[in-house]
């Protein structure tokens, strides 16, 4: 595999390679759809520019549910491409990163014999249309098996069984993170903390962009010109189309969904229990390691924030739909370790629910050509990419070249045997069980030489900042380590240690450092407001 490594320290040499030659295609956008198109476009042979106003991952690509989901639900919506596409890119992701798609068994009780023939005609035409393979076809569980494996469903919900399927468990930063990683080594040139602050034309065609850093104290800033310009903004796709035409309507319709983690003491389930919450949307309790998170809610929210709201309702909604599937005591506020809430960027279709939105993609080319890619979900990112891809060089008059994404490893995919071996091997090097699997999951085949010498936070701050670009205490905490909301108790004491490891690699003075760590401690205090503000209260009574 080529060198993924990532330094971002350099940040003059990146503006200026920005600005030293035309691009085949500038990306705005560093999420899943942003760097997944990178890496498909450099593979081919493109010359790409990927930009971003915050982190790789910042917005919607760390946010979300962190599922590979098959397509199953679409069954019912009658979303025959989406169910295939999902499937298929499933598989696709289980062979490039076999780490970061770790097998997630699902359990969906039946209240009636009429629900369980339902959930199992729905199954059987998901597995037809998605060529599922036999070991990963579904099981039918007696009510008595359902009570046996997992015991605190209650006999309210299981009264006839269950359905059990495997879907992926995965980590959205990581793999957004990997895929701008290998786009880098095939000559990409990325740009975080950069924002495109206006559209430049070469008459009437779009030509390029104006880029400004977003850093503090760096005042860095390019004109970047590209043959292509491709918005994969998120949820501010609308906002980079009105920079091409003032005119142009908003197509978007942001939805929020909310999570509250709490510990698998807590809450010790052993799968994926999904619920359905008395307004009839699918809800989850999702183990992960130690941890166990529930979600999600499904709302419009009209603003486009990095760190969307939670409120107390979307807590509720989440922990009292949970008390009536599972037999557990009442939850507390001190029982919730973290929250996090993402916005799905969906073409908005009237009249419909949140829920009822399809998750279908769309390409939309703008008067002066900039083509904006929107909607869509985690688990086809890759077939969306080619098929952008396929679309540009049309575009450029070029013969078409096949990237093969579907078959070259991801970083850290590249390793034999199971995770779990790998996990083992990893132990080997000094971490505890608990630890090794962890390192297993989010760094993959790097785990093995990241860890050989030194154990602990250190290692891991810095790869982040020599591997993968992180430039502020957020891109470690957040995305690069997942500590924020999957950290064990008393970690955020290392919080500090590691802005005194980033600022010794980056250079930060003092009051650097501090503002790094009040920053961080704020957004992650601000996502826990809603609970807060209750502890206070009834402190203040």
């Amino acid at each position: 595999m080529k060198d993924t490594k990532m330094d971002f320290r350099n940040r003059r040499k990146i503006f200026t390679d920005l600005e030293s030659r035309t691009f085949d295609i500038l990306i705005i956008g560093a999420g899943i759809t942003g760097a997944g198109l990178a890496r498909d476009a450099t593979m081919r042979g493109l010359t790409v520019a990927l930009v971003d106003a915050a982190d790789i991952s910042a917005g919607t690509s760390s946010r979300s549910s962190k599922l590979i989901h098959g397509g199953s639900r679409y069954v019912a919506q009658g979303d025959v491409t989406v169910v295939r596409m999902a499937a298929n890119e499933r598989k696709c992701l289980r062979r490039i990163a076999p780490h970061l798609s770790i097998t997630n068994p699902m359990v969906i009780p039946a209240k009636s014999i009429v629900e369980k023939q339902l959930l199992k005609g729905f199954i059987w035409t998901y597995e037809k249309l998605g060529n599922v393979e036999k070991d990963e076809l579904h099981q039918m569980w007696s009510k008595q098996r359902l009570q046996k494996e997992e015991p605190l469903m209650r006999k309210s919900v299981n009264q006839n069984g269950a359905l059990v399927f495997p879907e992926y468990l995965t980590d959205d930063a990581r793999l957004t993170l990997a895929n701008a990683r290998c786009a880098h080594a095939n000559g990409a040139v990325v740009a975080t903390y950069a924002a495109a602050r206006a559209i430049i034309f070469d008459g009437a065609r779009v030509a390029g962009a104006e880029i400004k850093s977003t850093l503090p104290g760096d005042d860095s800033a390019a004109v970047v010109r590209a043959h292509i310009v491709i918005n994969a903004a998120g949820p501010w796709v609308d906002d980079i189309r009105l920079m091409e035409d003032p005119k142009a309507g908003r197509r978007l319709q942001l939805t929020k969904g909310i999570h509250v983690v709490v510990s698998r003491d807590r809450l010790p389930v052993t799968r994926t229990i999904i619920m359905r919450a008395p307004d009839k949307r699918g809800l989850f309790a999702v183990p992960r390691g130690n941890h166990v998170y529930i979600g999600t809610t499904d709302t419009f929210y009209p603003r486009h924030d990095y760190w969307p709201e939670i409120t107390r309702e979307d807590i509720n909604y989440l922990l009292e739909t949970t008390l009536a599937y599972l037999d557990v005591a009442p939850f507390k506020d001190d029982d919730i370790i973290a929250l996090w809430a993402g916005l799905r960027p969906l073409l908005g279709e009237e009249g419909k629910k949140p829920s009822e939105i399809s998750r279908r993609d769309e390409i939309m080319t703008g008067p002066g050509g900039l083509l904006s890619v929107a909607g869509g979900k985690l688990t086809s990112y890759r077939a969306m990419a080619e098929q952008t891809i396929d679309q540009c060089e049309l575009i450029l008059k070029r013969k078409h070249v096949r990237a093969l994404t579907d078959e070259e490893p991801l970083v850290g995919g590249d390793f034999a045997g199971t995770v779990q071996e790998l996990g083992a091997r990893i132990a080997a090097l000094g971490l505890s069980p608990a630890q090794a699997q962890r390192a297993a999951f989010l760094y993959g085949s790097e785990a093995l030489t990241l860890f050989t010498e030194e154990k602990g936070i250190a290692p891991e701050v810095r790869h982040a900042v020599l591997a993968e670009g992180a430039l502020t205490l957020e891109d470690y905490w957040v995305r690069r380590s997942a500590r924020a909301h999957f950290g064990e108790p008393g970690v955020e004491s290392s919080m500090e240690k590691a802005a005194d490891l980033m600022g010794e690699l980056l250079g930060w003075s003092e009051d650097r450092r501090e503002m790094e760590i009040k920053s961080c401690r704020d957004a992650l205090a601000n996502e826990m407001g809603a609970v807060k503000t209750k502890k206070e209260n009834v402190d203040e009574q």
